[in-house]
């Protein structure tokens, strides 16, 4: 049941109350102000919000009180004060207000898969509007990069809603067209997408060439039924060349004298991502797993990537696989870029190398992002009965990685991603055996096992993001906690997955992406 207030910010920014709308004040930085308070849900030190907006010599505070002397008009309930502010901090009070964009993204998380046609039809009809029409050019470079970012999730949600219209069981063959070609444009390095429209392409032949109306099946259909239809390798090859195209690939020395292998793709400010289990840097870009994670990071940013040692393009007969060597690469590739000051994406074991680094060197790590990480490794926290478990999976994967049954790499797909379709795990199992060595799979798992930062916890002084999977099965959400705990003034943020890799469809994917977003946003990284 709609609740008496109601704020929409796809199109215009607009507050109605009752079913009225109410006249909002003439300043587009007052607006942009509400729109901020709304959509962010937190409190801001006032501060913040000054610098946001408003510039010297103007008098930011006097300007900071005059709007929200006017919100206060738009927004407050004779029993309900909606802008709560006091000396330190503003918010706004979203509780029991409707606000379009949260209500989309509450149907789509939820009941997504279950919606009609029409309904999914008139969440497309919203999300064509530009969120915040009109405010681009307010207030400073900090709210922009905000306000792209929010664009950007928007536009995310979108190609969401089109993915499900192009896939529903009820939508025309016409209207499906349609819908899978504004999904193609709106996300054109998409593989589900293309793969759907190789499908529809080869009925359309079959329909011409009069083969027998069985072999012609409706991808529509047989895709949601099955999930991720396999890639034909003529297609999987031409992403993997224009992938190519675009990353640049280049090499350095670690102090060993292993090589790294490493690439760089996108501009603006640097993004480094440690290394994790495991790399290919020409593989993993046009996986369907790992393909559109790192296009949306090298959107915005120079998105660089290595392959630690003893996997994907670095050197694979290495002494060294220990922990201290994994830093090591890290180094070594910061220093070759001459990356002054860079923030730090960290995926499982890649957390604990980052912090690591963070702590040797605070002066050059201007924020941490760590996703389905640990501080301590198995061998330190593991029961005996988990231990012994894991050594047995070391001395399978030593026998029998390289062989054609993936019944031993399923051992960490399956954990790795349980939800994850068919089409996925067969890609990832796969990856794994192109990736690296079956003695060099044994070694990480138990180098891995030897991680210990706990003590380096207390001493990381950049600002932190900690995200985790809250039923991960290879990595336990508690440990993930502990990490984020030990760190000071880190942020967590748990995700409904059960996957330790998060994949590109499923809700957690998208909040997680956003939650980073406004993190790098907030912390000015």
């Amino acid at each position: 049941m709609p609740h008496d207030l109601q704020v929409a910010v796809l199109g215009e920014l607009k507050v109605t109350r009752q079913g009225a709308e109410v006249p909002l004040p003439a300043s587009r930085k007052t607006r942009a102000l509400l729109a901020y308070l709304v959509l962010t849900a937190r409190p801001h030190r006032r501060q913040r919000l000054c610098n946001l907006f408003w510039e010297l010599p103007d008098d930011p505070k006097a300007a900071l009180r005059w709007s929200l002397s006017k919100l206060r008009k738009v927004v407050d309930e004779p029993e309900r004060a909606r802008i709560v502010a006091d000396r330190e901090r503003v918010r706004f009070d979203s509780d029991y207000v409707d606000i379009d964009i949260r209500n989309i993204r509450k149907r789509l998380q939820v009941e997504g898969q279950l919606l009609s046609v029409e309904e999914l039809e008139a969440l497309s009809e919203q999300l064509d509007l530009i969120l915040l029409d009109g405010l681009e050019s307010v207030g400073g470079v900090t709210f922009q990069s905000w306000l792209k970012s929010e664009r950007t999730d928007a536009e995310a949600d979108r190609v969401t809603v089109l993915r499900l219209l192009a896939r529903h069981k009820d939508v025309s063959a016409l209207a499906a067209e349609k819908w899978l070609r504004l999904w193609r444009e709106a996300d054109p390095t998409n593989a589900e997408a293309e793969t759907l429209a190789s499908g529809r392409l080869e009925v359309r032949r079959d329909e011409v060439v009069g083969r027998p109306p069985a072999q012609a099946v409706n991808p529509t259909f047989e895709t949601q039924r099955t999930g991720f239809q396999a890639e034909p390798s003529q297609r999987l090859a031409k992403d993997r060349a224009r992938a190519l195209r675009q990353q640049r690939i280049a090499f350095c020395q670690a102090r060993d004298g292993t090589k790294i292998a490493y690439a760089t793709i996108g501009a603006g400010p640097p993004l480094l991502k440690a290394a994790n289990w495991l790399n290919h840097l020409e593989y993993d870009w046009a996986s369907p797993i790992w393909g559109r994670s790192f296009s949306a990071m090298a959107r915005f940013r120079t998105f660089i990537r290595y392959d630690e040692r003893g996997c994907g393009l670095s050197d694979w007969d290495v002494a060294d696989l220990s922990f201290e060597a994994f830093v090591e690469d890290l180094e070594a590739v910061a220093d070759k870029l001459g990356l002054k000051r860079f923030p730090l994406l960290g995926i499982s074991q890649g957390c604990a190398v980052s912090i690591e680094y963070a702590a040797r060197h605070p002066e050059r790590v201007s924020g941490l992002v760590l996703i389905s990480g640990y501080a301590a490794g198995w061998r330190h926290l593991a029961s005996p009965e988990e231990q012994a478990r894991r050594e047995a999976v070391m001395t399978l994967t030593e026998l029998g990685w390289g062989t054609d049954n993936p019944a031993y790499r399923h051992i960490f797909s399956q954990t790795f991603m349980p939800d994850a379709g068919p089409e996925e795990l067969a890609w990832f199992d796969d990856f794994q055996r192109q990736t690296t060595s079956p003695r060099n799979a044994a070694r990480f798992q138990e180098s891995f096992g030897l991680i210990d930062v706990r003590d380096r916890l207390a001493e990381v002084r950049a600002p932190t993001i900690v995200l985790h999977s809250r039923y991960d099965q290879r990595i336990p959400l508690e440990l993930g906690r502990a990490m984020a705990s030990g760190i000071p003034d880190a942020v967590f943020v748990p995700l409904e997955s059960r996957n330790h890799i998060l994949v590109d469809h499923e809700p957690a994917w998208h909040h997680s992406f956003k939650a980073i977003s406004r993190f790098l946003v907030d912390k000015g990284i």
